[in-house]
C-alpha cells in the first residue's frame, strides 16, 4: 500500500503529471524536460526524484545524460487497482439492489 500512497502523491502534483505527459512521447533528459516549463532546474529535478520514488520514471545514464523514461509497469498496477476499486463499488451496489 505505501507504494500506491507514493504514486498517488507524485500523480497530486500538475509539474509532475505533464512531466508524465511528455515522456508519454518519448524518453528525454532533466534539460529536455526543464525546457517545458518556468521552473529552475533543482525544482525538476526534485519533480523527477518524487516521479522515480513513485516508481513512475525510471532513468538510465548515457554518456554524460541520464535520460527519463516512463515505468509503464506502475500504471498497469495502478491501472489494476482502479479496476479492482470499481468492481468493488459496482458489486456493493448490486448487494444493497438486491
Amino acid at each position: 500500500m505505501r507504494g500506491l500512497n507514493l504514486t498517488f502523491k507524485a500523480l497530486a502534483d500538475p509539474t509532475r503529471r505533464e512531466i508524465l505527459r511528455l515522456l508519454r512521447d518519448g524518453d528525454k533528459t532533466a534539460g529536455e524536460i526543464a525546457e517545458h516549463f518556468q521552473i529552475s532546474k533543482p525544482s525538476i529535478s526534485h519533480h523527477l526524484s518524487i516521479l522515480k520514488q513513485a516508481g513512475l520514471v525510471v532513468d538510465l545514464r548515457r554518456g554524460q545524460h541520464i535520460v527519463y523514461s516512463l515505468n509503464t509497469t506502475v500504471f498497469e498496477d495502478l491501472l489494476g487497482w482502479v479496476l479492482r476499486f470499481l468492481d468493488k463499488e459496482e458489486a456493493d451496489d448490486r448487494e444493497q439492489q438486491s
